[in-house]
């Protein structure tokens, strides 16, 4: 659903990246950090909710625009490893159900802001809500783990569904671009010669009370 990102932040404790705690929501969905043994099973999710057939069940396939894979176990497993990163799972009866990647970067003001990528929800259960409460814990999690005053995204321009559905949820378009990158099949084949990626970015400061 967002742009491929390279981890890269030395600077962050590792302790970050291995947390395995989880959480329970009224819905009986449960959240939790991902360790090593989820790879596997986080790639499969991504490439069903983004790649092939299977994907068009749910509405953010990008089947239309990108062929070839979304992600590999290696691109998984540097999320689950590097320090100041981590896979974000959503389990539903101990089975993965949605999950993304969050990392702790630093803004521009030097502010501790986060990027979250990666994000997927099992094709068959998209429009009931999951999507939002991943999303919710998304950012109550990097709030309170690091501080994060801002969430950071990157979406294919070309998703104007997808944009939409962010904007509702709080996230404004900055109007910043970056180039898709075509020649790197580790991101996929594109199946058009357009596409690039924009910044949304949503404040995380709470309002005064």
């Amino acid at each position: 659903m967002n742009a491929p990102n390279a981890v890269n932040d030395p600077a962050s404790p590792a302790s970050d990246a291995t947390p395995r705690t989880a959480s329970k929501t009224a819905s009986g969905l449960s959240f939790r950090t991902a360790r090593e043994d989820d790879v596997p099973a986080l790639v499969a999710l991504v490439e069903s909710a983004y790649r092939g057939e299977a994907s068009r069940a749910g509405w953010t396939t990008e089947a239309d625009l990108l062929d070839g894979q979304r992600t590999d176990p290696e691109g998984v497993a540097d999320v689950v490893r590097a320090p100041g990163s981590l896979m974000l799972i959503a389990e539903r009866d101990g089975e993965p159900v949605a999950c993304c990647q969050l990392e702790r970067r630093e803004g521009g003001a030097g502010e501790t802001v986060a990027y979250f990528g990666m994000f997927a929800v099992r094709p068959v259960l998209q429009g009931g809500g999951l999507g939002r409460a991943v999303l919710a814990e998304a950012e109550r999690t990097v709030r309170e783990r690091w501080g994060a005053r801002e969430m950071h995204m990157t979406v294919i321009t070309a998703r104007v569904d997808l944009i939409a559905w962010y904007e509702r949820r709080g996230y404004a378009r900055t109007g910043r671009t970056s180039p898709f990158p075509y020649g790197d099949e580790r991101f996929g084949v594109p199946l058009r010669d357009d596409l690039e990626f924009e910044l949304l970015v949503k404040s995380l400061r709470r309002p005064p009370s």
